[in-house]
Order: C-alpha cells, then structure tokens, then sequence
C-alpha cells in the first residue's frame, strides 16, 4: 500500500529551544508567548493497484464456498468413467474465464 508522503510536514519532529547551537553554545529558547502551530493530519492515499485487490477481495467474500459433496460425485464419476466432458460447453466457459479476470484488470 502507497503512502503519499506529499502532506508530511518535515518540521514535524524539531524542536525548538533544545541542545546547544552549532558553535557549542546553548541554543536560544522560543519566547514563552509563541503560539504553537497547528500539525497537520497525516494522509494516506490508496492506489488503483490497491483498490483492485480490494475489489477482489469483495468479490471473493460474496462467492459461495465450496461444496465438497459435489467435487465427491465429480471424483467418483470420473473414476467410475460415467463423467462426459461437453467440449464445446468446456470452452465456452474457459472464454467466460477469460473475460472476467480481463474485467477485474
């Protein structure tokens, strides 16, 4: 996830009136009567990248579970040799596939 650190304040984490100066002096304090200044909110921006994974991941939730009783009969069938494969019903779904992962890019 993307942080748009564009907002952030750089002056943030200074402080004003600490330590001593650059020639080892102690550093002048800030009169007592400046007011302070108002800090900013951080922000945070969501990238279309992030966006999409979330929309997926919407998507996700709402499908149904599951259902291991059927992939059970599947299995059984197909061992059993009574499972037919409908080729053309086959690719018309691979196509489906196919253009619902193209929707979600």
């Amino acid at each position: 996830m993307a942080i748009d650190i564009k907002q952030v304040n750089p002056h943030a984490n200074s402080r004003i009136g600490t330590g001593t100066s650059a020639k080892g002096t102690p550093a002048q304090t800030a009169p007592a009567s400046a007011a302070p200044t108002p800090q900013k909110s951080d922000s945070v921006s969501i990238t279309a990248q992030a966006q999409q994974i979330q929309n997926v991941q919407t998507k996700m939730a709402d499908m149904p579970d599951v259902d291991q009783n059927k992939i059970n009969e599947i299995k059984a069938a197909i061992a059993e040799g009574r499972y037919k494969i409908d080729p053309d019903k086959l690719a018309s779904n691979i196509a489906n596939f196919e253009n619902e992962l193209k929707d979600l890019s």
